[in-house]
């Protein structure tokens, strides 16, 4: 009795500790939801953040759970799953959220949790505890997604330019500062459909591996409205210094410009929840937006800005496998 009273706390502690994990990806990923409205002055930083945490949080109203589906059981081998291999990808997860926190840097939380699981995984069974298949999915994601996200904002940055040729620079600006609220809703929702699931993708490993959710692998509602509302919450209160590093660093934005990087952003988004890949918002539009600044001109964007956040890109899975990797070890012999 007192080992299943210790293995609840266990649990109970794993849980809260994934929510942390999802409360610090609202709060990390906010800038990716914010940053173009705010850089074009179409809303103030505070009542752009209440903004995305509302769709934020209504996200689990227009998506299934495919991309839990694929965190759950399409990353890691179910029988690899245990206590010490989540605490390990949590904790090697928020370390590395921390550390790009603290530098501005926006790295993707999404990748920081694949490396994590990654990482305590190989610690715990070798290179065999890995679903290549799902593995390599998410490689081509990572490379994909802010290509996708490039190209779409180019066309239509091109497009709005062809439409609109003759229209007055004032007149432009007014309607896409209206459009704007638009765009920054679909983004915000997808947002909040790919990212809060992989947090469920967690919760629900841990409690099928614990054998508290039944004999089949499924997520139960109350672990998607938390983890809904934990993103909802860490976007509320969301970081401001990657905010200035998406927004008003890479490329000067116009509300029209916002507008094609929102859109062409929350197209990919949609896209990937929809087909259950866990994409990483922070390159999404992070592409947009340099897709949306180099129609003008190469010149426009800040390649120097865009450079330190690509080596974050290459950088977060070997790094937050190899901090899980530790942390699991500590886990095992002191959890």
């Amino acid at each position: 009795m007192p080992e299943l009273s210790t293995t609840l706390q266990v649990i109970i502690f794993l849980v809260v500790l994934a929510l942390v994990f999802d409360f610090m990806n609202g709060f990390h990923d906010a800038a990716n939801s914010i940053a173009t409205i705010v850089s074009t002055r179409v809303l103030k930083p505070q009542h752009a953040v209440a903004w995305a945490a509302f769709f934020n949080f209504i996200a689990f109203l227009f998506f299934g759970l495919n991309v839990a589906n694929t965190i759950g059981k399409g990353v890691i081998e179910q029988h690899v799953v245990d206590l010490h291999v989540i605490f390990g990808a949590l904790v090697g997860a928020i370390t590395w959220n921390v550390i790009t926190w603290y530098y501005g840097i926006p790295s993707s939380s999404s990748h920081a949790l694949i490396g994590g699981l990654a990482g305590a995984a190989v610690g715990k069974g070798g290179a065999d505890a890995l679903v290549a298949s799902g593995f390599l999915k998410i490689s081509f994601a990572i490379v994909l997604s802010p290509m996708v996200g490039l190209i779409l904002g180019m066309l239509l940055m091109t497009a709005v330019g062809w439409v609109f040729f003759r229209t007055s620079q004032r007149r432009i600006d007014r309607w896409f500062r209206r459009l704007q609220f638009v765009s920054a809703s679909l983004y915000s929702l997808g947002h909040g459909g790919n990212d809060a699931q992989k947090t469920m993708g967690i919760i629900a490993m841990l409690l099928f591996a614990s054998g508290l959710s039944g004999p089949s692998f499924n997520v139960p509602f109350w672990v998607v409205i938390a983890c809904q509302a934990a993103m909802a919450l860490g976007t509320l209160f969301g970081g401001w210094r990657i905010v200035k590093t998406m927004g008003m660093k890479i490329t000067r934005l116009k509300p029209v410009g916002g507008f094609c990087a929102e859109t062409g952003g929350a197209m990919t988004l949609f896209a990937a929840t929809a087909l259950g890949i866990p994409v990483s918002t922070t390159h999404t539009i992070t592409g947009a937006i340099i897709g949306v600044g180099s129609v003008h001109r190469l010149s426009a964007v800040r390649w120097g800005v865009a450079e330190r956040i690509v080596w974050a890109w290459v950088l977060t899975i070997p790094c937050t496998a190899f901090i899980s990797a530790c942390a699991w070890w500590l886990g095992q012999r002191y959890l």
